[in-house]
């Protein structure tokens, strides 16, 4: 049913790695597939950017109804299932959508369960999915650190060699490792998006919901032990992807009483000119003190000053 999203994740795959070989890199190595994965998953997520973005708006929105969403709390207070429709409805006249903060995860997993499908379809040697023989080939045999990319924590020791793999061992370590990253990844991703959503909206209805994916978040390094090395690839890359682009846009839309960093340099320098300014205008105007002439007497004869006529 999903051929078709299977086959534009492995041709787009292929297109990248093509393109990685044509500026050097062996194309049989695990560093050309990882990194084609990891490509793959920045040209994903770059799309996704707008939608991360009007999930931010939204919340905005939803910060700004909070004082109603108060008062509906307190006029029905004893009323749970009002409280809640009135919520619901209040949230659909301002336009806002509480499920917008799930949206960018749910759209992720079609391509999530799109490359598990390339990945193992790769693994079982099937020429699908715009792979040719010679490439279902080459990405069998690629190792990332002894783990071959199409291999899982369950595959048999032979299974392992038969990909490629000189040492069984190390590659079940390394596969471990990676399960290990993914889920602490992952808890650090929806905890940091939490935090802020806690925040602005400490009536959200999904709060709850999320609240119990957040913590069950590390089991999603129990699954990964039955996904191939492909795929913890690239959920460890987007959730990586995920926690920068968090952090760059929340730095530039604070929580609430909290000024933007940029906001705030433009404020302070506003208002140090804007001080500068009024001290001046304050500061009086230094009067010019009126000079002060002394009067000499005038100097008189010799005859006057001795009070003598003439004899």
């Amino acid at each position: 049913m999903l051929d078709w999203l299977y086959n534009i994740v492995g041709w787009i795959l292929v297109q990248i790695h093509a393109g990685l070989t044509f500026i050097g890199l062996d194309t049989d190595s695990g560093w050309a597939w990882g990194l084609s994965i990891v490509l793959l998953t920045v040209l994903m997520r770059l799309l996704l950017v707008p939608l991360f973005v009007k999930q931010m708006n939204t919340q905005r929105k939803m910060q700004d109804i909070q004082p109603k969403i108060m008062k509906l709390r307190e006029r029905y207070k004893h009323d749970k299932e009002r409280l809640q429709k009135e919520s619901m409805k209040l949230y659909q006249e301002s336009g806002t959508n509480p499920i917008m903060g799930c949206l960018p995860l749910l759209l992720q997993m079609p391509v999530f369960f799109a490359l598990f499908s390339v990945l193992r379809s790769v693994a079982e040697g099937n020429v699908r999915y715009g792979f040719t023989e010679e490439l279902v080939e080459s990405a069998r045999s690629a190792l990332i650190f002894e783990a071959p990319i199409a291999a899982q924590f369950n595959s048999s020791p032979d299974d392992l060699l038969a990909l490629g793999s000189s040492d069984p061992i190390m590659a079940k370590v390394i596969i471990a490792i990676a399960c290990v990253v993914m889920g602490t990844t992952t808890f650090l991703t929806m905890r940091q998006s939490m935090k802020r959503s806690i925040t602005q909206m400490p009536d959200n209805p999904m709060m709850q919901t999320q609240k119990i994916m957040m913590y069950m978040a590390p089991l999603f390094g129990l699954f990964g032990l039955m996904m191939p090395v492909g795929v913890l690839v690239y959920w460890v890359t987007s959730n990586v992807w995920t926690m920068g682009q968090q952090h760059f846009l929340y730095s530039r839309q604070p929580e609430p009483g909290e000024p933007a960093k940029d906001a705030t340099k433009a404020n302070g320098s506003a208002k140090g000119m804007l001080s500068r300014k009024k001290t001046a205008e304050s500061a009086p105007e230094p009067k010019e003190e009126p000079k002060i002439e002394r009067k000499q007497p005038k100097k008189q004869p010799r005859s006057k000053r001795s009070g003598g006529g003439s004899r």
